[in-house]
């Protein structure tokens, strides 16, 4: 039974289960992975010209909801996976398919142009997020994150009025500035020739919405380098391609654009915020005590989706498996697919609980965390086991490579 340490849990033995599944998957690795890759970002790239070649006849949800796919399919899918170093071990994997070529210098506009920058989201979700995973230093710790919706003698009405309002908007109001912020505290860090340590660069005393005050110098590059392009790119550039056609036809593109934006918004809250919140999941204090700890800590701290099929994937942007994907971030989407029954197993075997559940349930639970009317579960450090002795350092090199 859970105890609150999972003490019945023989670590060692976890780790090494898991760790043989690894070197499966990666002794298996080949073509195959890098066409599905393709095939998902070609799905993608699909929605987004079937929304623009619509877009301009009248403001419509078909346009809008095309143009959504597509965008949050570019994040969710290529880029997440991309950047997580993915596909640099797939054969024939391309250079701009690769983690140091995706996005890189000018290829941001081509890969992954977005509100948020590149290299910040790196820092902010490979490094802290999947070397953090539930703790005070984990940026995407919901319910850290909401303490003050959370807070008691709020009324209900601006509880879900603020949760519905960052669902909506939360490229642009949480994760730009956040990923820039924790990006500008890494280089100042080593501006100064000082190690940019995570509790340094994950905890700031700086307000987010400091990140977009013009008056600072912060402010004003944050406004140049993440907001203004994408802004103008998508609600202004592209819109006036179409100035052929009449300005009518310019102003269908905006307005499909900005609903496609706030559909963006909405799906790719709906498939990442729940993957790690629920009165069922837990949040962890201090560090993991060595592999097996830490492998622990990404299931019982996960959630994975319904799956099975690449369309109903395609849909949750592999976000559905999200344990597997925690345990090994720089695996191929398809790796997933083949593990998922795998771990599962080896969690039955050694007693951890693993938990699946339909996105609704799982939208559902998170809105309950937001709200404060749930809370997550507590996990307290284990004594070191003696035969669990490699160090969590050594998940954290296995998590980068």
């Amino acid at each position: 039974m859970e105890d609150g340490t999972f003490s019945h849990v023989d670590r060692a033995a976890l780790a090494r289960d898991l760790d043989a599944l690894r070197a499966e998957a990666e002794a298996s690795l080949g073509p195959d992975d890098l066409t599905h890759l393709l095939r998902m970002e070609r799905w993608g790239r699909t929605c987004t010209a079937v929304g623009y070649a619509t877009a301009w006849i009248a403001p419509n949800p078909f346009s809008m909801i095309a143009l959504s796919t597509g965008s949050a399919v570019r994040w969710a899918i290529v880029a997440h996976h991309v950047l997580h170093k993915g596909y640099d071990k797939v054969p024939g994997t391309p250079a701009r398919l690769t983690s140091t070529g995706f996005a890189a210098g000018s290829r941001r506009w081509i890969d992954w142009n977005d509100w948020m920058l590149p290299d910040a989201w790196r820092l902010e979700h490979n490094v802290l997020h999947h070397y953090h995973t539930g703790e005070v230093l984990d940026p995407d710790l919901v319910e850290e994150n909401v303490q003050t919706i959370r807070a008691p003698g709020r009324s209900a009405w601006v509880r879900y009025g603020v949760i519905a309002f960052y669902a909506l908007t939360w490229k642009l109001t949480y994760y730009a500035p956040n990923t820039y912020q924790i990006l500008r505290r890494s280089e100042r860090l080593r501006a100064a020739g000082a190690p940019a340590v995570p509790k340094q660069i994950a905890l700031g005393p700086e307000s987010y919405l400091e990140a977009f005050d013009p008056r600072t110098a912060d402010g004003r590059r944050f406004l140049r380098e993440c907001v203004l392009p994408y802004a103008l790119s998508r609600f202004a550039a592209i819109p006036a391609l179409f100035a052929p056609l009449g300005p009518v036809a310019v102003a269908n593109v905006a307005i499909n654009s900005l609903g496609a934006e706030l559909l963006s918004n909405l799906h790719s809250f709906l498939i990442i915020a729940p993957n790690h919140a629920g009165e069922d999941l837990y949040r962890f204090e201090g560090s993991p005590k060595g592999r097996g700890d830490f492998y622990l800590r990404q299931i019982v701290g996960s959630v994975d989706y319904r799956t099975g099929g690449d369309v109903r994937d395609f849909l949750q942007g592999f976000l559905n498996y999200q344990i597997e994907h925690h345990l090994w971030p720089d695996l191929p989407a398809r790796a997933y697919q083949r593990l998922q029954p795998r771990v599962r197993e080896v969690c039955a075997k050694h007693g951890v609980p693993y938990v699946q559940e339909g996105l609704g349930a799982r939208v559902r639970k998170l809105v309950r965390i937001m709200a404060g009317t749930a809370s997550m579960r507590r996990m307290s450090p284990p004594a070191t086991d003696a035969a669990d002795c490699q160090p969590a350092s050594a998940s954290r090199t296995l998590a980068s490579r």
